[in-house]
């Protein structure tokens, strides 16, 4: 086995694995707050390593492409580190690092959201009669 160090904001993370389970990686990078909604996005297609559908108990290794989508955002990313458990935001953003095109497409998309709101992104579930009337008025 070989050991992985790396240091992020004065400490140091140590991981002495080779291997880590995709959901336990998706969990620890923090793009899902559990392994369970990690394991169903891998079930459900929602990644791809190296550009083919997986399970969740497939191994990653350092070197892996995978695209994620976690509902919130898009990501491409490169593996550069294993862990498998999850630590603070600053060491989990050392596991990966995301490629070129992503970083342009998410700021291209961040960009859109901001001049473009969905008007019914407040509204959850069925609109209350105050909502509906509030609709209509905006609407003419």
């Amino acid at each position: 086995m070989s050991k992985t160090v790396s240091k992020t904001a004065g400490k140091a993370v140590s991981n002495t694995v080779d291997a880590v389970r995709i959901d336990k990686w998706l969990w620890a990078a923090r793009f899902f707050k559990t392994r369970t909604l990690a394991g169903d996005a891998v079930d459900n297609g929602k990644i791809r390593l190296n550009d083919e559908r997986t399970k969740p108990a497939r191994n990653l290794k350092i070197g892996d492409m995978l695209a994620i989508d976690n509902g919130a955002g898009t990501w491409e990313v490169e593996v550069m580190l294993l862990a498998d458990t999850r630590s603070a935001a600053a060491i989990a953003q050392t596991l990966y690092r995301e490629t070129e095109e992503s970083v342009v497409l998410r700021g291209k998309l961040a960009e859109d959201r901001k001049f473009f709101r969905e008007p019914t992104i407040e509204i959850k579930g069925r609109p209350t009669k105050r909502d509906r009337r509030l609709l209509d008025k905006a609407q003419s």
